[in-house]
């Protein structure tokens, strides 16, 4: 443990990074409320997505980074911020016609469309709660309305009203004007309508912790900023947040970076000290768009894990943070081979660059042994190549290539073999084709497939490679990438592929022939 710890304490890794930033928040002395407080905030108007996932796994590590290195207990809270109003209708809930007539109450008033829970606010946590649930997170959740109506927050909310000059003074001067004629930092839930009020304050009282705003009726009414009759704008509520809960870490997209600002400084205005933040990239769809749930351009969840394991995903989220990332189905292949190449890599590193290892961080120290003894790339190409309709057909060829492994013995092999031939049909195959091969490839196909017939049986992939480079060489490719990419293209109708030699091993140097065959009767 100590070995880690001293690897942890000045490892490169950005969760070790993280954590090392609030060993020296607490250098001092220990927090007084006895535990270090991580965050991540979710907005219940939908379904929990993608980037839900990413915030509360990346944040899952730096909180077990911190763990390595640090002695302090800590927490991980997720707040839903279902005391909302539901601005606009969801497109994928039933009986919109009943929502329409609860806009702009708060989520936890609004009826369930679904008929299966009070409220769809509380609908909408439960599927948060089974999201998280899946996927294993240790968490504990927060509901605003909750700590709204029963008094949790009374202590800051009564703090800012208070300080209202001073908590307006921050938020004005980053609104347009017209917008700033009827700000304020308090929504007041309307006694007649129950809805969520935008509308500026006729008074403050901060020594009876009251306002007084317009209802909709046209009446004038005086509320307490308690027992949630009162939230907060969600700026304010940010920073207020984080000074109620004595937070010490939260990360948030790029696209809160410049309300940063905003929340620290409401957050020490109400008496609290800022957490430590984390601002992570967005991601972009194939066409670099940045991922919009409502456009539903990108990857959802759901998707994601219909072609591999959560733990790419993982690997994925773990994979450079603060760099923008494409995040569309051709990334999928790539993260599950990478994320098994740090499994078989880790039991043979020293503890700093375990500690260094994504895995590390995905499996809280103690990654699983990899079961993959061929690359999920591959078995793409295997099913590309031979048309695979099920698993069995793929598992024909991995006897050949591994005859101790099967489906009982090598369980996450065989999930990958199911997961490619889906991946084939849902993302190859619709827009697969073969070009035909060029006279100086025709050529240089035609001798690849009489030396592959003549070469001594056995051959290893390294030895079969052997043999594509020298056909490469004798027929004079000026550069052998145009020699290997026209394989690609002709044989197995993509651009890339995989080390050709170790295809032929395990697709069969029969097979291949064949497929040499087909091109040149083209």
């Amino acid at each position: 443990m100590t070995e880690l710890r001293d690897a942890a304490l000045v490892s490169k890794a950005w969760p070790f990074e993280e954590a090392r930033k609030l060993v020296k928040r607490y250098a001092k002395a220990p927090p007084e409320k006895g535990y270090v407080l991580f965050e991540t905030g979710y907005g219940p108007s939908g379904l929990p997505h993608i980037g839900t996932f990413g915030e509360v796994a990346r944040t899952t590590m730096v909180r077990r980074a911190f763990e390595a290195i640090s002695d302090i207990p800590t927490r991980l809270i997720c707040f839903s911020d279902d005391m909302d109003g539901m601005r606009k209708i969801p497109d994928n809930v039933p009986d919109t016609e009943m929502l329409a007539t609860h806009l702009h109450k708060p989520l936890t008033a609004v009826p369930d469309p679904f008929g299966e829970f009070d409220s769809f606010g509380n609908h909408n946590n439960a599927m948060l709660r089974r999201f998280l649930d899946t996927f294993g997170f240790e968490y504990e959740f927060v509901s605003a309305t909750d700590y709204y109506k029963t008094g949790k927050l009374d202590p800051i909310l009564l703090r800012a009203a208070e300080r209202y000059e001073k908590l307006m003074g921050i938020m004005l001067p980053s609104l347009r004007e017209e917008r700033q004629q009827t700000y304020s930092i308090f929504l007041p839930i309307s006694p007649t309508t129950g809805r969520v009020l935008y509308v500026p304050m006729k008074d403050v009282n901060g020594k009876d912790g009251t306002i007084t705003f317009e209802d909709e009726d046209g009446t004038d009414v005086t509320l307490p900023v308690t027992g949630g009759n009162v939230k907060l704008q969600w700026k304010p509520d940010f920073g207020a947040r984080w000074a109620a809960l004595d937070v010490d870490f939260e990360m948030y997209g790029k696209d809160h970076s410049t309300n940063t600002k905003l929340y620290d400084s409401i957050c020490r205005a109400l008496g609290g000290r800022a957490p430590e933040h984390f601002t992570y990239e967005l991601f972009l769809d194939d066409k670099g768009a940045k991922i919009s749930k409502s456009a539903g351009n990108g990857l959802s969840v759901d998707e994601w894990l219909a072609y591999a394991p959560a733990e790419s995903l993982s690997y994925f989220m773990y994979q450079k943070p603060k760099t923008a990332k494409r995040m569309f189905f051709d990334v999928i292949p790539k993260a599950v081979d990478e994320y098994h190449q740090q499994l078989r890599a880790f039991p043979d590193q020293d503890i700093a660059k375990q500690a260094a290892n994504p895995v590390w961080h995905i499996h809280n120290g103690k990654p699983p042994v990899s079961d993959m003894p061929i690359s999920f790339s591959m078995l793409l190409n295997l099913a590309s190549a031979a048309g695979a309709e099920d698993k069995e057909q793929l598992w024909g060829f991995i006897r050949k290539y591994a005859p101790d492994a099967s489906a009982e013995t090598h369980p996450v092999l065989d999930a990958a073999v199911g997961s490619a031939v889906r991946y084939f049909h849902d993302q190859i195959l619709p827009g697969k084709t073969r070009r035909a091969p060029d006279e100086k490839e025709s050529a240089a196909m035609a001798d690849l497939r009489n030396r592959l017939a003549n070469a001594p049986s056995g051959l290893d992939g390294e030895g079969l490679q052997t043999i594509v480079y020298e056909v490469g060489m004798a027929h004079e490719f000026e550069n052998l990438r145009d020699w290997f990419k026209g394989l690609y293209e002709v044989l197995l109708g993509q651009s890339q592929g995989p080390r050709f030699g170790n295809f032929i091993e395990l697709y069969g140097v029969a097979e291949t022939n064949a497929l040499i065959d087909e091109a040149l009767a083209s």
